[in-house]
């Protein structure tokens, strides 16, 4: 039997211009399967998919104006505090966004989130309580 795949998608204005993000910035390796229209990145156990925004609309047949806070955020863990800390002061080098600065949280964990060219939320935690080897 085949293994199930889970796939996140975000639209996004620009193709190209997200693949740098992603790639130059984040460090993913585009799949096989990536092309001019669409790309995807293998992140061990589940995949994520770049899709022009306005297509994505029409596919899943709804309106493409939105803009703010979408419901969603996407998490990044990281295996301590200062991997935490260090993988911010990468993004701020690279001139990434920052919505909020690492910090102890409600949770008892240690997080920040930044944001992508098309405001997508990304949080990059520290765990404590969750072993993610």
């Amino acid at each position: 039997m085949k293994q199930k795949l889970s796939l996140v998608t975000l639209g996004v204005a620009d193709l190209a211009a997200a693949r740098l993000f992603y790639e130059d910035v984040l460090g993913l390796v585009p799949a096989a399967e990536t092309n001019e229209s669409v790309a995807f990145y293998d992140m061990g156990g589940a995949w994520l998919g770049l899709f022009g925004w306005e297509a994505l609309a029409v596919d899943a047949q709804v309106a493409p104006e939105g803009s703010g806070f979408r419901g969603v955020t996407l998490a990044h863990n990281e295996p301590s505090r200062e991997a935490v800390d260090v993988l911010f002061a990468e993004l701020r080098e690279r001139g990434v966004e920052i919505k909020k600065e690492p910090e102890e949280v409600f949770w008892g964990g240690y997080s920040g989130y930044f944001v992508d060219p098309n405001g997508h939320l990304w949080e990059v935690a520290y765990n404590p309580f969750m072993d993610l080897t």
